[in-house]
């Protein structure tokens, strides 16, 4: 299973900065965009969790092929796909600051 939690103590508690990736194990954009995020937080406070598709049919028809997909938690509005955008990540994240 994929899901791994990864956080930053100072934004754990705000949902406003907590984002869903939602992806595949074997999905190389989707590890590209895991990473991308991993190293992004050394630099803006948020939390991200990854959610593997595979595990839930209504995801797979959701989602499908159009993966990664990064969503915000508070509001499920989608922020990118495919590639990590982050112009499209700091407008999300600047709403909230």
């Amino acid at each position: 299973m994929m899901t791994k939690k990864i956080e930053s103590d100072s934004c754990a508690a705000n949902q406003a900065n907590t984002l869903i990736v939602y992806g595949r194990e074997s999905c190389h954009l989707c590890q590209d965009m895991i990473l991308a995020l991993q190293n992004l937080q050394a630099q803006v406070s948020f939390y991200f969790q990854v959610v593997d598709i595979d595990t839930n049919p209504e995801l797979v028809a959701r989602y499908g092929e159009k993966i990664p997909v990064l969503l915000s938690s508070l509001t499920n509005q989608e922020i990118c796909h495919y590639f990590l955008d982050l112009a499209a990540l700091d407008d999300y994240l600047s709403k909230f600051r």
